[in-house]
């Protein structure tokens, strides 16, 4: 019962949903696109910015301190997710359509998450410093990495990402942390003062981003296009990952004979991707008939994530070395 109360209670769970759910329904077109498109823009201009503010430099400097535990995340999260994600997308190739399969690849190449990732981590007693520093580090890795990574691999399903589309994701990601790290000395006090409003507008771009590429997916039939059998591969291919990434973790944690509380934090932090990169990248990327295809995967794969990591932190949050 603990474990479903902490699942119902995750707003984000159901603010994505919604999401999905209100584009199905209603999707924007016409010149209500043109106005969407603006705030999306403007609302992941503003989460980067946010971002920027919020990260401290000491706490990334902090994390090479413990680079045993800091690397071998970095490396988890784009090497072997990556390689398990892409594995997926090649074994099932012939079995789902080619934008799942890139939606497989686009997973791998993705950060861990920030927030989820170190509310799990504090609920098991994990090293939330660690958690922390490790999320930050990898998103501010990723806000670069990840587009250049999907602009690599992403040609051979037919996605060309040209310099101009590579320019426009940097002023738009890049740009706005910059400045935020430039203003955080008199910026922060304020948006750490008033955290939950500052959390809530994160949320609410993140949902404008899935919901305004769902609307282009909707348009193009995704449902009538995406067969039962298509949706059970894929299923399939998620609980794969999740298995792998929550699995891998932990065993790779105890093969190198880290701290329990490291464990958790390779856990929790290596496993987990982060829709708050992968929706407005997924939105910026790809063509506008493709994203939402594209980014049911990671849609999914965050909520199961989050599924699972809810139980997993209370079974840990009494385990002792």
């Amino acid at each position: 019962m603990q474990t479903l109360r902490l699942i119902l209670s995750d707003k984000f769970i159901w603010l994505l949903t919604g999401a999905v759910a209100l584009a199905s329904l209603f999707p924007v077109q016409g010149s209500a696109k043109t106005v969407a498109d603006f705030a999306f823009s403007a609302g992941i201009f503003m989460i980067f910015l946010l971002h920027g503010i919020r990260l401290e430099r000491h706490e990334v400097i902090a994390g090479f301190r413990n680079i045993r535990l800091q690397g071998t995340i970095f490396l988890w999260v784009f090497g072997a997710m990556l390689f398990a994600a892409g594995g997926l997308s090649v074994l099932l190739a012939d079995r789902i359509p080619v934008d799942l399969a890139l939606g497989l690849l686009f997973i791998g190449v993705l950060p861990s998450t920030v927030q989820s990732a170190t509310s799990y981590c504090a609920i098991a007693r994990g090293n939330v410093a660690a958690s922390v520093v490790a999320s930050a580090f990898v998103n501010l890795v990723g806000v670069v990495l990840s587009p250049l990574l999907i602009a690599l691999l992403a040609s051979a399903s037919g996605v060309h990402v040209g310099t101009e589309a590579i320019g426009r994701i940097m002023m738009i990601l890049l740009l706005p942390f910059v400045l935020g790290q430039i203003i955080q000395r008199w910026a922060r006090p304020w948006v750490m003062e008033h955290g939950a409003l500052t959390g809530w507008m994160d949320r609410l771009a993140i949902g404008l981003a899935v919901y305004v590429s769902f609307s282009g997916a909707v348009l193009q039939g995704i449902w009538a296009q995406l067969l039962g059998q298509e949706l059970l591969w894929l299923c399939v291919a998620l609980l794969v990952l999740l298995i792998f990434a929550f699995g891998g973790t932990w065993n790779l944690g105890k093969a190198m004979a880290l701290p329990l509380g490291d464990r958790k934090t390779l856990m929790f932090t290596g496993a987990q991707k982060s829709i708050a990169i992968g929706a407005p990248l997924a939105a910026l990327i790809f063509p506008a008939d493709r994203a939402g295809m594209i980014l049911l995967p990671l849609l999914l794969y965050h909520l199961a994530q989050l599924i699972v990591s809810a139980p997993l932190a209370l079974q840990l949050s009494s385990s002792e070395e």
